[in-house]
């Protein structure tokens, strides 16, 4: 082969290696970054049906449980929430549409880092959709292992309550449509890795329950 063939086939796996290096980039800003569209399908309600042997059933006792405890914990301090309370959240989400957002913040600190702001951004922009107009949500805190308990659990809180005044003040959410509550570091996402910065991040919960009439 000659010289010059030999430069257009190097030429040409070098454009096909920067080609592969750009769209890995790409893919893994997509992951760190969803989009409003993303976000919105992942937090709508899915609809229960009641009366009819085809698909999930409404159990009544339970949602008119689980609306008077949503109605008791709205307008309420992050920090008034007590342990009991929490823990009510935590499972109560377990069966509700989530996302979780990797949601970075300045090092001790609960002010947003300015990588993480386009995921708060599109956060916002879902949560004013007509779709989820009238939803109650939970934003969540979590922090990593570092630290002690009492020091993570104050900070995810703060962390919690940043998200919130950025969505209320930015994007005109009704404040009483967002609860915060933290969780510290005791809900580690992989506790594999109790360092890893996936173990930081911000849960948002939509905590409303659609219901379909009977055919």
């Amino acid at each position: 082969m000659s010289r010059r063939g030999n430069f257009a086939t190097i030429l040409s796996i070098a454009t096909v290696a920067v080609a592969l290096s750009v769209s890995a980039r790409t893919a893994v800003a997509g992951d760190n970054n969803p989009t409003a569209d993303q976000i919105l399908k992942a937090l709508a309600p899915k609809p229960l049906t009641r009366g009819l042997s085809a698909g999930p059933q409404v159990d009544p006792a339970k949602v008119a449980a689980e609306s008077a405890f949503v109605k008791k914990i709205r307008n309420r301090a992050t920090r008034s929430l007590s342990s009991d309370e929490r823990e009510e959240i935590a499972t109560m989400a377990q069966d509700k549409p989530n996302i979780d957002l990797e949601i970075n913040f300045d090092y001790d600190s609960a002010d947003i880092n300015a990588r993480s702001m386009p995921s708060v951004q599109a956060l916002g922009k879902a949560l004013t959709n007509p779709d989820l107009k009238g939803s109650t949500f939970v934003v969540a805190g979590y922090t990593d292992a570092a630290g002690s308990e009492a020091y993570n659990q104050e900070l995810s809180e703060r962390r919690a309550d940043s998200i919130k005044h950025y969505l209320v003040d930015k994007f005109g959410i009704a404040s009483g449509d967002l609860v915060t509550v933290g969780y510290g570091k005791t809900r580690l996402k992989d506790p594999d890795r109790p360092m890893a910065e996936a173990n930081r991040r911000v849960k948002v919960v939509n905590m409303e329950t659609k219901q379909t009439a009977p055919q």
